[in-house]
């Protein structure tokens, strides 16, 4: 097999990248990464140099492919590895650059190698392998996936890549018919709650609207903008994304990208964006212009579950992170990341030390499922 190392997506013709993506995942299709791209918000200035790999069949056309990146930082992945950094430069090893396989600032669990024939795992195993060997051709100081399905999981292990385990919360549709409807699985204090949080929004006199990128025109992505960048401000940071990023995808994928937008007076003053597909809803950026009473989970969360049911998606992904998920009927979910490093001991002691950390994950997910609002789950 011939493996090519693309320095731009824009070098793989996006008809055959998206055809091994599929639809189920929109920030995977060629439209998003390229974006990214042509924006600046994903470049080596930024400390993302794209190492895509492909892999050509006996007709040049794609038979496999793994998106890759070399870093030089380890901001925008949602899985920590800070204290490997800092213990490999106090040993006098640089940590980076390193090679990651990941949608840039977008930690839902999705294909990492992608096959024109899911069955191809020669061509599965044949991207892994030419990660480790460009890893070390490059300099680089370790291999990563992160957030792969967990399909994927055998082959990255019997590759020689240790397994690291974490948790999300996701929502999933029973099939109902309405949010009340919904409510309706939870125990009467939790339902009591989350309508008392719906009617504080309400009675704020603030109302909402679904965009779709084909409804957003470049002033509403101003306005969208604009609300995410004072949260991120008040925390000490940028959009991940800029500007141009949002507009674009907006008219690449406009049936994929959609905003919640929350208004009080007619005036904007909350939004969210969120990526779809046919069958999921993932969550991903958040903004407001001050603080409104229960006005994130209505956005975010409660908003979110509403556009799932009347469309009939069967997933919803919100993000990472956040133990106040739980309460409203998001439940506990395993992610998986995998992890290959050139320094021999490093390696050996990164096994042991996610081995016990695979432990508490483990815990950690029985102790927040005890408080989950669904009363079935309280019966058990």
């Amino acid at each position: 097999m011939k493996v090519t190392v693309n320095d731009s997506i824009a070098n793989i013709p996006a008809i055959e990248w998206n055809a091994v993506v599929g639809c189920d995942y929109p920030f995977l299709r060629h439209e998003f990464l390229l974006a990214a791209e042509k924006s600046g918000s994903v470049t080596p200035d930024a400390g993302w140099t794209p190492r895509h790999l492909s892999i050509g069949d006996r007709n040049n056309k794609l038979r496999a492919a793994l998106i890759l990146y070399e870093k030089s930082h380890s901001w925008g992945e949602f899985v920590f590895d800070w204290a490997w950094a800092r213990a490999y430069e106090q040993a006098g090893h640089p940590y980076y650059p390193k090679l990651v396989s990941a949608v840039p600032f977008t930690p839902a669990p999705s294909p990492r190698l992608l096959l024109a024939d899911p069955a191809d795992a020669e061509a599965a195993r044949g991207l892994v392998d030419a990660a480790i060997v460009l890893a070390g051709e490059t300099g680089c100081s370790s291999f990563h996936v992160l957030f792969p399905t967990p399909s994927e999981l055998h082959l990255l292990r019997e590759a020689g890549l240790h397994m690291r385990k974490d948790c999300q919360f996701h929502w999933h549709n029973d099939n109902y018919t309405s949010f009340d409807d919904f409510l309706g699985t939870f125990s009467s204090s939790k339902r009591k709650k989350a309508r008392r949080d719906r009617r504080k929004v309400t009675e704020a006199g603030i109302r909402f609207r679904h965009l779709l990128g084909s409804e957003l025109t470049p002033t509403d992505w101003d306005i969208v903008y604009r609300l995410i960048s004072i949260t991120f401000m008040r925390r000490g940071s940028l959009p991940y994304f800029s500007l141009g990023f949002f507009r674009q995808i907006g008219e690449t994928l406009p049936e994929n990208t959609l905003v919640i937008l929350a208004e009080k007076d007619g005036t904007a003053i909350a939004a969210a964006v969120f990526y779809v597909s046919e069958t999921a809803l993932y969550g991903r950026y958040w903004g407001s212009d001050g603080h409104y009473d229960a006005l994130h989970f209505e956005t975010c969360y409660h908003q979110g579950i509403e556009y799932c049911i009347e469309h009939g998606l069967q997933l919803f992904e919100p993000g990472t992170q956040g133990e106040h998920k739980i309460s409203r009927g998001f439940v506990p979910t395993e992610t998986w990341s995998a992890h290959w490093l050139a320094h021999p001991e490093f390696y050996s002691a990164i096994g042991d030390y996610l081995e016990a950390e695979r432990r508490h994950i483990d815990r950690y997910m029985n102790a927040v499922e005890s408080h989950s609002p669904y009363k079935t789950r309280e019966s058990t």
